[in-house]
């Protein structure tokens, strides 16, 4: 199936600056691979398991300038997939919009809820007791979804309700996004898409 078929959510985004060159391709009916090489291993990880249980292929590549430290690359990927997102969703309007649900990870427990709505933002409800996982900033993980919702237009709402290791809060966190994000794209039978207003809003 050719990339500009009608009905096939694909998207290729590429942005340079003088921090990062950032290159993502997304297919959000695909859900077998997922090839993701930002720099930063941890975030890697995560990515990865966003898109693994989110069911969408993903290929990602980040340069970055790690030897100031991770922020611009993590915030960047957050930029980029996010553009990705909704060019892939900019001619599907009949999609369920919302999703939310409870993601367990060992004793972690997080709620994520979502709208596609066209008005991005990130409401980020996480205390966290460690300064890194790996080589990613904690702080930086609530940047990754501030971008990620500011330019894919979504509404998110992030909290943790149980967890006493970072790591697993983190799992929980990017597995719930990427379920959610699924949830949400599934298209529906709705004749003018999912709102009142005839438009997202």
């Amino acid at each position: 199936m050719a990339k500009s078929t009608p009905g096939v959510r694909f998207a290729e985004v590429t942005r340079e600056s003088s921090e990062t060159r950032v290159d993502v391709v997304i297919d959000l009916d695909g859900g077998r691979r997922q090839d993701v090489n930002t720099g930063v291993g941890f975030l890697d990880h995560m990515i990865q398991l966003m898109a693994f249980h989110g069911h969408f292929d993903l290929g990602l590549t980040c340069e970055g300038d790690l030897k100031v430290d991770d922020h611009h690359s993590v915030e960047d990927c957050g930029i980029v997939m996010g553009q990705a997102l909704a060019r892939a969703l900019s001619d599907d309007h009949n999609i369920a919009r919302y999703a939310s649900n409870h993601t367990v990870m060992d004793e972690a427990l997080v709620l994520v809820a979502l709208d596609i709505s066209g008005r991005g933002m990130v409401t980020f409800n996480v205390d966290w007791k460690r300064e890194k996982l790996g080589d990613l900033s904690t702080e930086c993980i609530r940047e990754f979804f501030r971008a990620f919702s500011t330019h894919s237009g979504i509404s998110v709402h992030i909290h943790k309700i149980a967890g006493l290791n970072d790591h697993h809060v983190a799992e929980a966190i990017f597995k719930g996004f990427g379920q959610a994000i699924h949830a949400a794209t599934r298209t529906t039978e709705r004749p003018k898409g999912a709102s009142t207003k005839g438009t997202r809003d």
